[in-house]
């Protein structure tokens, strides 16, 4: 495998959370700083060997936002 994508969304709560498509990879950080080492650190921890684990890291951030007409 070459690439794995991350969904990054804002969390209710704070900070932000992100999920691998294709893949049970889910963590979280207070900051994109920390979200990017908590991710590198979650793929490590997934894959077992080094053939297997991804060389690039996608991340693609989901903006919700909400607006009425009127």
């Amino acid at each position: 495998m070459n690439e794995i994508i991350f969904i990054v969304e804002k969390d209710i709560e704070g900070g932000f959370c992100a999920h691998a498509l294709n893949h049970s990879i889910i963590t979280e950080a207070n900051n994109l700083d920390d979200l990017k080492i908590n991710i590198k650190d979650a793929i490590r921890c997934h894959f077992n060997t080094e053939e297997e684990t991804p060389k690039i890291i996608r991340l693609h951030m989901v903006i919700e936002e909400v607006f009425s007409y009127a």
